[in-house]
């Protein structure tokens, strides 16, 4: 992860003096076990070019941790992305200039705007190349974006999903690297730290004189503060006209559980296995069906297991709940506990392994535990486009998406021996060409098949 700072034109090595580092030395310092490094390519009259980088210690953040068994850090790029990590990395080599505190001789540079360009990267982020620009440019930037060509053994795609952005403008450095520290935590899919009203403080200090006026301000609050009772604390804007409370829309996810639900209690299971069972969202609604007497909640990541415990604990306070057992899992390996099961559910799970080693977890589902039913959620990856994200998945983590042909296809492939029964479905808002934001297969085993 890394940040790149230009500077053109008269006096552009006056930056070096905001950024209060010497260009003739190598700036580097041990950040936590982090190791954070800053250099100058480039330094005369009217250029000047200044990288800085974080080479990560992805055991250190893992040491000491509660969940030091998650198996989910060897399979995400949280350590190697610009992030709110790298923020917090890099916040006191740039403090200097964040702060608009250099030595008082050059004070007045503080307020200079200088020709500027801003390379940071690699990016992931679940918004778009459109919504990415739409926060940048009203600060005045151009924004380029690009995307760096791969090429596997195999045919995966073309390119990556990870991005490089170049923000170009005149700027002060003091508001320019501002505009970074608040909105790179903004595009981060999540953030690293405690979220509090403190960080409330944070976003009105950096975002002093912009951020107030930025046409996507509520966006901005919302993705920095993440939980609504920390966002419920801004001051929304006074206004004198009267607007009337819109509807509010279901989320994709409940109405996917809802479907989910819905199809369970048609097929009457008695033993539910939910693979990938996450914090429990699901399995808690599986636990109040009529009928069950079994429910195994599955789950690779020992943080989202005991996040379920703590909501299953709540759950249990409640009449009719069938309390789920949590196991330690992984469609990669076989579990005889979970063979011979009434229904197996693969809720929003296919989607975040490689499809060649898919192939494999689904000649264990169906030839080993050979379940009586086998219900699957996956995006439909041509629903994408009215979410203006054409080019890239709906999340980071995400191997493919498939079009509503491809899953069909690939369903029935799974199925060549024809002992289960398909039943094809989508979930969520309806358009006439794009389909349903999600997409569901029903494997029902047809009688006397084993």
């Amino acid at each position: 992860m890394q940040l790149t700072i230009r500077a053109t034109g008269e006096n552009a090595k006056m930056v070096s003096y905001l950024l209060a580092k010497n260009p003739n030395n190598i700036y580097e310092r041990n950040q936590k076990g982090h190791l954070v490094r800053m250099f100058y390519s480039k330094f005369n009259d009217e250029e000047l070019e200044a990288t800085i980088f974080v080479t990560p210690d992805p055991l250190e953040m893992l040491q000491n941790k509660s969940n030091s068994y998650d198996i989910t850090h060897y399979i995400n790029d949280r350590e190697f992305a610009v992030s709110s990590i790298f923020c917090s990395f890099i916040r006191s080599a740039l403090g200097t200039a964040l702060n608009g505190q250099p030595k008082e001789e050059y004070s007045e540079w503080v307020g200079h705007r200088f020709p500027l360009a801003l390379e940071f990267g690699p990016v992931s982020s679940s918004l778009s190349d459109k919504q990415l620009e739409e926060l940048f440019k009203p600060m005045g930037y151009e924004v380029a974006i690009s995307r760096p060509e791969i090429h596997y053994s195999f045919d995966l795609k073309e390119k990556s999903s990870a991005r490089t952005l170049i923000l170009t403008g005149h700027q002060t450095l003091q508001n320019a690297l501002r505009h970074l520290f608040v909105l790179i935590p903004v595009i981060d899919n999540y953030k690293h730290y405690f979220i509090d009203e403190k960080e409330i403080d944070k976003l009105e200090r950096y975002g002093e004189g912009w951020l107030e006026e930025h046409p996507l301000r509520e966006l901005i609050y919302r993705q920095a503060l993440r939980f609504k009772e920390i966002y419920s604390l801004v001051e929304k804007p006074a206004t004198d006209e009267l607007i009337e409370e819109p509807v509010k829309k279901a989320r994709l996810n409940d109405m996917r559980y809802e479907k989910i639900i819905e199809t369970a209690n048609r097929l009457k299971p008695k033993s539910v296995v939910d693979f990938g069972s996450g914090e429990g969202k699901l399995a808690v609604q599986l636990g109040f069906m009529d009928g069950i007497q079994e429910l195994l909640a599955v789950e690779p990541s020992q943080s989202e297991t005991l996040k379920a415990i703590r909501r299953f604990e709540k759950a249990k306070e409640q009449a009719g709940f069938v309390e789920p057992e949590t196991l330690w899992g992984s469609l990669f390996y076989y579990d005889e506990r979970l063979k011979g099961k009434d229904l197996i559910i693969l809720c929003e799970v296919i989607e975040h392994i490689d499809a060649e080693r898919l192939l494999k977890a689904f000649d264990t589902i169906l030839h080993a535990y050979v379940p009586e039913s086998l219900i699957i959620t996956t995006p439909n990856r041509e629903y994408n486009e009215l979410y203006d994200m054409e080019d890239h998945f709906r999340h980071d983590d995400h191997r493919f998406e498939w079009t509503r042909k491809e899953f069909q296809d690939w369903c029935s492939e799974q199925n060549h021996q024809g002992h289960y029964e398909l039943e094809f479905s989508g979930i969520g808002e309806e358009q006439e060409l794009q389909g349903q934001p999600t997409q569901m297969c029903v494997f029902k085993r047809k009688v006397n098949q084993l």
